[in-house]
């Protein structure tokens, strides 16, 4: 057998940051997915096979978080585009009272002599939604429907993770670990299988790409071109969005077919096409003579978010009681217990954590991305993030992010360098090499424990 090889001048050393960029933003959503892994495992001693399915659920609770908003194929297909669920002024006057609650709470909080932690982080979420819905209602009302979706896949998973501990693990806590890993398959397992009886598979369903309004890019030249070719670009940018936009707002008024227009829809999509094509051959001829990095909007947005979700838990670990007692349990259950722990809160309380962070990564995913959802959509991301936890040192939160971000750059390392459909082997490749070489990951202990 015959195996071709690429030949290194066949590799465009141009794209090469745009591809780092993407790795990184790829492994935000592998940390995103892995803190879920390493903190069960921190504390319970457990690997949580079935965190990929939730990861999956919290991708469905999306999609129909998206169809009750009114994004449902039947619905686009007969109304287009719903109207946003609120106006931008009535949006900004909610964002007013969050930010006024937050810091009123917050000066209660610092009066109270013995000053609770529920009250400052009730108070610090205030503040941060109340600035996040002033950018919305001043920029982008529709937005409003991507935390919507968010807060839905997030409260979901949370309540499935409730409800795999309580009754798939916990029964099993005092059996073997053996027993313990098995249960996690089985529970992973049925959520695959189950899922393909009652949630819609066939066809693979997807999110609108409407229900998200920032579809934008934006471009940023490290090597610039020659001043005309950017002339150039600049100057054409301008028509293809507009028509672009004059376009979809045709197709949302009148309801017809992208693909069977006629009369003013026509004419629209061919100027549309027109624009379309002069702005993407001007900056194709402009890539190739200097270095760009386009990056879509909602790809920063991820990575805010994933940034802000992991500093929220790195600071609920190490700075409130409920941190210190989750890292007590996951010293020692019963010298936890004796020092007035409970630690089957503590346990499920992981579990709620857990769960919740890969719905919000599995929103983002498929809101984003737009990839078809079936009910197996969790499994090679929920490997690739096994993996990511692995790397770091399973149990270390830090390692997890630091995997994460690994794994997201490997995988597209392998992309750039032209072996694209070897891309889901890599994770594979880099666990065996862990094992063989520093089993305890990257941040992680040596120490070796018995199972």
């Amino acid at each position: 057998m015959e195996f071709a090889h690429l030949p290194l001048a066949a590799v465009n050393f141009a794209t090469l940051p745009e591809q780092l960029v993407n790795g990184l933003l790829l492994g935000a959503i592998y940390a995103l997915i892995a803190l879920g892994y390493t903190m069960v495992y921190g504390v319970l001693k457990l690997i949580n096979f079935a965190h990929g399915d939730v990861y999956m659920l919290g991708a469905y609770v999306a999609l129909f978080a998206s169809y009750f908003i009114g994004y449902s194929p039947a619905r686009l297909a007969v109304n287009g585009s719903p109207a946003p669920i609120m106006s931008g002024p009535l949006i900004t006057s909610i964002a007013y009272v969050f930010v006024a609650a937050g810091i009123i709470g917050l000066i209660l909080n610092y009066r109270i002599k013995r000053a609770t932690v529920g009250l400052r982080l009730i108070s610090a979420c205030c503040i941060i939604f109340g600035f996040l819905f002033v950018l919305i209602g001043k920029y982008e009302p529709r937005a409003l429907n991507l935390v919507i979706m968010m807060v839905a896949s997030m409260v979901v998973c949370a309540l499935v993770g409730i409800v795999i501990e309580r009754f798939a693990y916990r029964p099993m806590r005092a059996h073997s670990r053996i027993a313990s890993l098995i249960t996690a398959i089985g529970v992973s397992l049925f959520l695959e299988f189950g899922g393909a009886i009652f949630l819609p598979n066939s066809p693979p369903p997807s999110i609108a790409e409407k229900v998200n309004p920032i579809r934008t890019t934006f471009t940023a030249w490290i090597v610039p071109p020659p001043p005309a070719l950017a002339q150039k670009v600049d100057a054409l940018k301008p028509a293809y969005e507009e028509t672009k936009k004059e376009l979809d707002a045709y197709i949302d008024r009148t309801h017809e077919s992208l693909y069977s227009l006629s009369g003013p829809g026509a004419e629209i999509k061919s100027r549309a096409d027109n624009a379309e094509s002069a702005y993407n051959d001007a900056l194709r001829k402009a890539s190739s003579a200097g270095v760009s990095l386009t990056v879509p909007y909602s790809r920063v947005i991820i990575f805010v978010s994933v940034l802000l979700l992991m500093a929220a838990l790195t600071y609920l670990v190490l700075a409130t009681p409920a941190g210190r007692a989750m890292r007590a349990v996951s010293h020692d259950f019963d010298s936890a217990s004796l020092m007035g722990i409970n630690v089957d809160h503590i346990v499920t309380f992981t579990f709620v954590i857990g769960s919740a962070l890969a719905g919000a990564g599995a929103m983002m995913t498929a809101t984003f991305q737009g990839t078809p959802l079936t009910s197996f959509y969790g499994l090679l991301p929920g490997v690739k993030a096994f993996v990511a936890a692995v790397l770091g040192g399973i149990g270390n939160i830090p390692g997890a992010v630091l995997g994460g971000f690994l794994m997201g750059l490997a995988e597209n390392l392998v992309v750039w360098a032209g072996y694209s459909e070897h891309k889901d082997a890599v994770a594979f490749v880099i666990l065996i090499a862990v094992l063989l070489f520093k089993p305890g990951g990257l941040l992680g202990s040596s120490k070796v424990e018995k199972v």
